[in-house]
């Protein structure tokens, strides 16, 4: 019996805590337990952080396999599909919040400034003995805020979720100084929320640099001075990948995948998919099994 694509579960933030949809703080250990969902593929609309201490097992991110094992950071970004196979014994915390609860305090879509979140292939950033005790400490500190419930907890959650996340940065992508965002960088970050909003409907650069008011060359230039990619390539890209998540974690069709992406037919799909992924549909289902 052939699953569809409705059936790969998508979880909000709520389900770890009822009528809390934008924030959570929990311990590693009581995933296996408390929330199995978590250990079927599953397409979350939340960040996810997993602050590993120590544990055995697996995360599995869009096909990526990532061993849970000395200290280290998983991020899970939004729409990602994944699953999370750990001990009951491991040490950690995980962090799960949306992007509306950050840009409470903090500028609207202010995360995408974060490189780590801004990078589609990263998804782990190992941690040296110092820094890993410092985030323990500032998540152990999280952990007192969000079951202590005091006044202003939500803010001072943001405000640890901030530190937390620009030690993340910077040990991601270190540099000196002070760095202001250039109006390049911010184009890029316009362009790459549009991306995700449209991909399926907009398949080529001529919309997006419609929408942001430049030429398409100058949407290419952006492109590959800081992504080393045309924005063409990147379309396709990000195309490709969702493509690869419905091959991968439903049983639809490869005509149903092309209707679900809105390609004229599924001819034209799986010619798009060969050049993009180096392989056919079929091929690449039969890899991931």
């Amino acid at each position: 019996m052939s699953m569809k694509s409705s059936e790969i579960a998508v979880l909000s933030a709520d389900m770890f805590d009822t009528g809390n949809d934008f924030f959570w703080i929990g311990s590693l250990g009581c995933i296996p337990e408390k929330y199995p969902l978590l250990e079927q593929p599953h397409r979350q609309m939340f960040y996810m952080l997993l602050c590993i201490e120590s544990a055995h097992g697996t995360a599995v991110i869009d096909g990526t396999v990532i061993r849970l094992d000395h200290p280290k950071i998983i991020c899970v970004k939004p729409g990602s599909i994944c699953s999370i196979h750990i001990n009951n014994t491991a040490r950690g915390n995980v962090i799960c919040f949306t992007e509306s609860f950050f840009s409470l305090r903090y500028n609207n879509n202010v995360l995408l400034n974060f490189s780590f979140l801004n990078k589609e292939s990263i998804h782990e950033v190992c941690l040296e003995e110092n820094k890993a005790t410092e985030w323990n400490q500032i998540t152990r500190f999280m952990h007192q805020e969000f079951y202590g419930r005091d006044k202003g907890a939500g803010n001072v959650l943001r405000s640890y979720l901030n530190i937390l996340l620009c030690n993340l940065d910077r040990h991601f992508n270190p540099s000196s100084g002070i760095e202001r965002k250039s109006n390049k960088e911010e184009k890029l970050r316009q362009f790459k929320l549009l991306l995700e909003e449209h991909f399926i409907q907009h398949k080529t650069p001529s919309f997006y640099a419609g929408q942001l008011n430049i030429t398409t060359n100058y949407l290419n230039k952006l492109c590959r001075e800081y992504n080393g990619l045309s924005s063409g390539e990147l379309i396709r890209k990000r195309i490709t990948l969702e493509a690869q998540r419905l091959l991968h974690y439903t049983g639809l069709s490869v005509a149903e995948v092309a209707k679900e992406l809105e390609f004229e037919s599924a001819s034209y799909f799986v010619t798009f998919f060969g050049k993009n992924a180096g392989m056919t549909p079929e091929s690449f289902r039969r890899n991931q099994q």
